[in-house]
């Protein structure tokens, strides 16, 4: 190249750029599928992939368990949408911020919790009911979030292992509101990390537990005289929440692990927390599904996340102002 000569750039190269633009794709698809399953759940209609799978329409299973049965149905799909919006959300934060500033965590926070997220589509093999349109988005957004990676990797700033980018320069004390509030935040990641592990595992082998059964007022052996392909719909819907929190939750676990403070931070886990843990827990007053020992943990959760987070925003604002 001759001096003074400036080299052009493709079109495909300017799009992908360093890799952010396609993640930034990857969230905002993530967005609008988690309000399109909650757009769908509330206007109470089923996708045609799912009623060509049973072969019934929805009119017949609003009639079953007086209504019990679809209300519990779309109160997984409700649920699942949530976590995607979170998802989508904390994504959003960690592409603009820390990948901007060529952060090698913020990396590989993006690879593992996308690693489970796309991996969980795999649980289908676990109830045996291949959603087309699930697997059409998995396999779209797949490639496109991997090219982002790919680019993106080799702008990172060094070291870029993955042992060594998650290592904190210091531990938070726990002392202050600060330290405290992050722990909590890393609990409460943890914690959605084994629910999330938890319902996958439900979702792909027993589906239920009692206080599902109690609330529809059916058994399993009723539910598969309704129609045998019944049970697998609604184990792909609950193995796929449990993918979504768990992947979720180790954005939550990671960020508030390996994140500097900063008001952007906290405004992306205040987001985050309201779709996820609001969808989740206000779906089930909707239904009138208020089962205390079923919604304990998500309770939990919630006042720990509430508490974690303003004790991290309360301390951040008192370092700012001693400075």
């Amino acid at each position: 190249m001759s001096v003074g000569e400036v080299r052009e750039r493709g079109l495909f190269e300017a799009l992908i750029a360093d890799g952010r633009p396609p993640l930034t794709w990857t969230a905002l698809a993530l967005i609008f599928s988690g309000g399109f399953a909650l757009f769908v759940s509330a206007a109470g209609q089923f996708l045609p992939h799912d009623i060509a799978f049973l072969g019934v329409s929805a009119d017949v299973l609003r009639a079953v368990a007086g209504g019990r049965l679809i209300a519990f149905m779309f109160h997984d799909r409700v649920a699942f949408g949530g976590s995607l919006l979170a998802i989508g959300l904390l994504y959003l934060w960690l592409v603009e911020f820390p990948l901007r500033r060529r952060r090698a965590w913020a990396w590989w926070t993006l690879a593992l919790s996308g690693a489970i997220g796309f991996g969980s589509f795999l649980t289908y093999l676990g109830y045996g009911y291949l959603d087309s349109w699930h697997g059409a988005g998995t396999f779209a957004l797949l490639p496109l979030f991997a090219l982002g990676l790919a680019r993106s990797y080799r702008s990172l700033e060094r070291p870029r292992g993955l042992l060594e980018s998650l290592r904190r320069p210091e531990a938070p004390r726990w002392s202050s509101p600060a330290g405290l509030g992050r722990w909590l935040l890393v609990a409460t990641g943890a914690g959605m990390v084994a629910g999330g592990g938890t319902i996958m595992t439900v979702g792909m082998t027993g589906v239920f537990v009692p206080q599902d059964l109690a609330f529809m007022g059916l058994t399993p052996s009723e539910l598969e005289a309704i129609h045998p392909r019944l049970i697998p719909l609604i184990a792909h819907d609950r193995a796929g929440f449990g993918g979504g929190i768990c992947s979720c939750g180790l954005l939550v676990l990671l960020c508030a692990w390996r994140a500097r403070p900063e008001r952007s931070l906290f405004q992306a886990f205040g987001l985050a927390g309201a779709a996820g843990f609001g969808t989740a827990i206000g779906i089930h007053f909707v239904i009138g599904y208020v089962d205390l020992v079923h919604l304990l943990p998500a309770y939990l959760g919630a006042l720990i996340y509430l508490a974690a987070l303003s004790l991290a925003v309360i301390g951040h604002r008192a370092a700012r102002a001693l400075r």
